[in-house]
């Protein structure tokens, strides 16, 4: 796998805990394997790899981001990340992260994305993984059990995405450009400056960004304010001290970004989420 520059130094910046799972999850000939709820060790170390079957890491506590070539994913409480089957990732957790993991075998679940993302949970989905997650590994075929997890299938594949993604570039001086950003996520500088310092054109930068990542460089910008925000909130950082440190000068600038992203004041996203109401 190639070296990820951005989500190496994401991890290095906080202190992310590590997400393991120490058996052969693809040798479990179900539909569905559900590993019970745990919590994520805080000096666990995992690297990058892969499984056959497609996985699914429901967050229940804390923040959990998921990192592959392209880009890194946000997992909020109650959100999860599917990641499909054959794709090389690391799941790491911040704060007191909990979760679910679920593997899910590909052939039975052929409407599933082929790509990874992150979806919102509902109260009926959470309940069925819940309960899956109480099932033996080699619960019994053609009866109660796989009908649930047939179910619960369902409802994963209707599961609405989150835009909780941070794309990452694959030219060069992009790639420059996001892990300067994530450096100095207080950084003020203008476009032109930091086309500047990575020797495109402010023109060339804004045109190649939305090619690559969909998003314009100031968008992608606020999109990793959101990220760092969650999981500094994660780690019971204060919104204010989380605002200061991305460069807002007042908590209201800062709360106003966040709430034009996801739709809610950061301390009220949270909450909600580790409620179970969101």
């Amino acid at each position: 796998m190639p070296h990820l520059l951005l989500p190496d130094l994401l991890s290095t910046r906080l202190g992310a805990a590590s997400v393991t799972i120490d058996f052969d999850v693809d040798g479990v000939l179900r539909p569905l394997l559900a590993v019970g709820l745990a919590s994520v060790r805080e000096d666990a170390e995992q690297a990058p790899h892969q499984h056959r079957k497609g996985q699914l890491l429901y967050a229940t506590r804390g923040v959990i981001h998921c990192e592959v070539e392209s880009g890194v994913w946000i997992v909020p409480p109650q959100c999860a990340v599917w990641i499909p089957g054959g794709l090389m990732h690391a799941a790491q957790g911040v704060g007191e992260a909990e979760c679910y993991c679920l593997f899910v075998e590909p052939a039975t679940a052929p409407a599933l994305p082929v790509v990874c993302c992150t979806v919102a949970v509902s109260p009926l989905l959470r309940e069925l993984i819940t309960k899956a997650a109480c099932f033996p590994t080699l619960y019994a075929l053609h009866g109660a059990q796989e009908r649930l997890v047939a179910t619960l299938l369902d409802e994963l594949a209707a599961a609405p995405v989150e835009d909780l993604h941070l794309p990452i570039p694959r030219d060069a001086r992009l790639r420059r450009l996001a892990a300067m950003l994530l450096a100095q996520p207080s950084d003020k500088s203008t476009l032109a400056e930091w086309a500047s310092r990575i020797g495109m054109s402010e023109r060339s930068m804004t045109r190649q960004s939305l090619e690559e990542m969909g998003m314009s460089v100031g968008r992608w910008r606020r999109q990793l304010h959101v990220i760092l925000a969650l999981q500094g909130l994660a780690q019971g950082h204060s919104v204010k001290a989380v605002a200061l440190e991305l460069g807002y000068e007042n908590t209201s600038g800062f709360v106003t970004m966040f709430r034009k992203a996801v739709g809610k004041p950061p301390a009220r996203y949270l909450a909600e989420r580790e409620s179970g109401r969101a």
